[in-house]
């Protein structure tokens, strides 16, 4: 097989560079499955990884990318042939082990998803780890028993890739959402999503003070962390949930107990990097289905290796807004 293009990030001379290289299959790391890539996608989690002090990578040179989507070109396991399409999310991929930022990549069969039926690889990265994650995050707060007739429920960081699907998905399945956001251009962009009531980020943090709030959210998918998600707390209806996934505004949790101890309070931590398979095949099964958003079609922008570098320095100074994917 001919070499082939990978976006390779190396650490030289102190300074963390990234460029457009050629690889061989001997290159990549050993798994089961060798894959074409079609698509692959950027994460919060990949501009990290292109950044020096991202504590993301460990070793180099590497290739990020922690989600992709492609078809099988050979495999040494029997639960997958050549010719199949998967999706792989999570796990090591572009983390501990060469990711999606390439036109080829080789991974343990474990951590492949078939392609579910309704949904083509294009469609499976604008969704791609963002989504699996909303994707759980509304699974949880269904399976925690709040519908739509509970009350509203808050979305925060909703121009974010998570925070954009999570408000699109839970308007098509009928609840009433409020979106959080520090972008006050983008109040077009949440409606065409199915947001109903739009907050200022400052509207939501003028509660993280108050151990108890005004009770408003039935339930809350939290992409922020930090005071946001103390303040979130504080106003949920008495036996709400929130699912919470995002670090953005802080790893810390300011906020006291009385939530939890006098409204009932559930919060739910998701994860979308260890999921197990059984949830992990449920979620996917739900995103071409129930939960696609009626708008995939606005939620992405789409970008070649070349144009990541940019849209990663965008991601991280806050300038991005919904899904961007990488064709290969």
């Amino acid at each position: 097989m001919p070499g082939f293009k990978a976006l390779v990030i190396d650490h030289i001379d102190g300074k963390v560079a990234a460029g457009i290289k050629r690889l061989e299959v001997k290159d990549l790391p050993e798994g089961e499955l060798l894959i074409r890539v079609a698509y692959s996608s950027v994460n919060y989690k990949d501009a990290l990884a292109c950044k020096a002090g991202g504590g993301v990578v460990k070793s180099y040179p590497f290739v990020p990318g922690i989600d992709l989507a492609g078809t099988i070109v050979a495999s040494e396991d029997d639960g997958f042939r050549p010719g199949e399409q998967i999706i792989v999310t999570g796990y090591g991929l572009g983390v501990i082990h060469y990711g999606g930022y390439s036109e080829y990549a080789r991974v343990p069969a474990e951590w492949a998803v078939k392609l579910p039926e309704n949904l083509t690889m294009k469609e499976a990265m604008i969704l791609g780890t963002a989504g699996f994650t909303a994707g759980l995050s509304v699974y949880e707060l269904q399976q925690s028993g709040i519908r739509p007739e509970d009350g509203p429920i808050l979305v925060t960081g909703a121009t974010g890739g998570v925070g954009s699907v999570a408000a699109a998905i839970a308007a098509k399945l009928g609840y009433e959402v409020a979106a959080s956001t520090g972008k006050a251009d983008k109040s077009g962009y949440l409606r065409e999503l199915g947001v109903k009531r739009i907050l200022a980020r400052e509207e939501l943090g003028a509660g993280a003070k108050k151990a108890l709030d005004k009770q408003r959210w039935a339930g809350a998918i939290d992409c922020v962390g930090g005071e946001t998600l103390a303040a979130l707390l504080s106003q949920m209806k008495y036996g709400g949930v929130v699912a919470a996934s995002g670090l953005t505004g802080g790893s810390g949790l300011p906020a006291t107990v009385f939530p939890f101890i006098i409204r009932a309070v559930r919060l739910i931590g998701i994860d979308s990097v260890m999921a197990g398979m059984d949830k992990r095949l449920k979620v996917w099964e739900l995103l071409a289905g129930e939960y696609k958003p009626s708008v995939l079609g606005e939620l992405f922008t789409e970008i070649g290796l070349e144009q990541v570098s940019a849209h990663v320095d965008a991601l991280l100074a806050g300038r991005s807004s919904g899904r961007v994917i990488i064709k290969l």
